[in-house]
């Protein structure tokens, strides 16, 4: 199967999780700045949540650009990636609402490690069908950013029952890790174009 569906249903989707989250901030009733302070939770949370989103997208992308064709398989790892970053509006909202409370962020936290696996499992099912020698192979290498952001989001959760504002701290410190694009598959890709 030709991978252009696939690619097509997951930025509508990925489109969808950022609008329902913009859509979930309410106007406040007042007309000056004071009236912004009950929702810097609220915006905080948004902004967080909408890099989680664009790092999905963006590493979503690159990891689509090495795949030559796709399977069941593929469809229903990508599909099982969906639907936790689905979940994001509503932990989003969760945690904002309720000012950066504990079960709220343990919980937001727990969706960013399921993120986190379901991207791996898709990643690690594009690598078995399109072999040791693929340019995905070439480029994730020892995948170090992949490894570490699973054991990071699983402190942050241990820590939101001591430190709601640590465990924020530890979710934003990944998002940081990876808001910068990963550049190895597009340079494998390149060079590769290049043979």
């Amino acid at each position: 199967m030709k991978k252009g569906r696939l690619e097509a249903f997951s930025d509508g989707v990925l489109a969808i999780i950022i609008t329902i989250m913009v859509l979930e901030m309410k106007v406040p009733h007042g007309h000056d700045f004071t009236s912004l302070k009950p929702l810097i939770p609220v915006i905080t949370s948004y902004i967080l949540s909408f890099i989680y989103i664009g790092i999905y997208w963006n590493n979503h992308h690159h990891l689509m650009h090495t795949v030559n064709h796709v399977n069941g398989n593929v469809l229903w790892a990508n599909l099982h990636l969906l639907f936790w970053l689905s979940l994001v509006p509503f932990v989003t909202g969760w945690m904002g609402e309720n000012q950066f409370a504990v079960i709220p962020v343990a919980s937001y936290g727990f969706i960013l490690l399921m993120a986190a696996i379901a991207y791996f499992i898709l990643q690690s099912i594009i690598l078995k069908q399109h072999g040791k020698n693929s340019v995905l192979a070439k480029a994730i290498g020892n995948d170090l950013k992949g490894k570490m952001s699973p054991i990071l989001y699983i402190i942050g959760i241990f820590a939101s029952w001591l430190s709601p504002l640590a465990a924020g701290g530890i979710y934003t410190l990944v998002a940081f890790i990876w808001l910068i694009p990963d550049k190895r598959i597009e340079r494998i890709y390149n060079e590769n174009q290049e043979d």
